[in-house]
């Protein structure tokens, strides 16, 4: 299982963005993943990496109070995929975002079936003021 995330970029001040993180499988087309819970954490240089957003298996959001209001965090299970809206960006939104998850998988070709963590590649979000 794996997890790949995208949509970074530059933006000026007061634009938006959408990350997505994609959760796969080792063979695409024998596994199902399903995305139970999933983070949104980024990270500046000589800081540690800072939780923004959270999504529970039942919906349930929390964010950083910095980006209350402004980021939302969505799942969509038909995709396999879970996405970070983030609007009215500010400079100091800048940072390399990462998304994290506890997957649960079904591999048909084994078969076998569990749950994992998985961290996805960053993806650097930089805002101009």
């Amino acid at each position: 299982v794996q997890l790949q995330a995208s949509g970074g970029g530059l933006v000026q001040a007061g634009g938006s963005l959408r990350l997505s993180c994609v959760a796969s499988g080792s063979s695409p087309s024998g596994t199902k993943v399903t995305i139970e819970t999933a983070n949104w954490y980024r990270q500046t240089p000589g800081k540690e990496r800072e939780l923004v957003a959270a999504i529970s298996e039942g919906g349930g959001t929390n964010y950083e109070n910095s980006v209350k209001g402004r980021f939302i965090i969505s799942r969509d299970n038909n995709k396999s995929t879970v996405y970070l809206e983030m609007n009215r960006l500010r400079p100091e939104d800048t940072a390399v975002y990462y998304c994290n998850a506890r997957v649960m998988y079904i591999n048909y070709e084994i078969p076998e079936t569990g749950r994992v963590d998985r961290w996805g590649q960053g993806t650097q979000v930089t805002v101009s003021s």
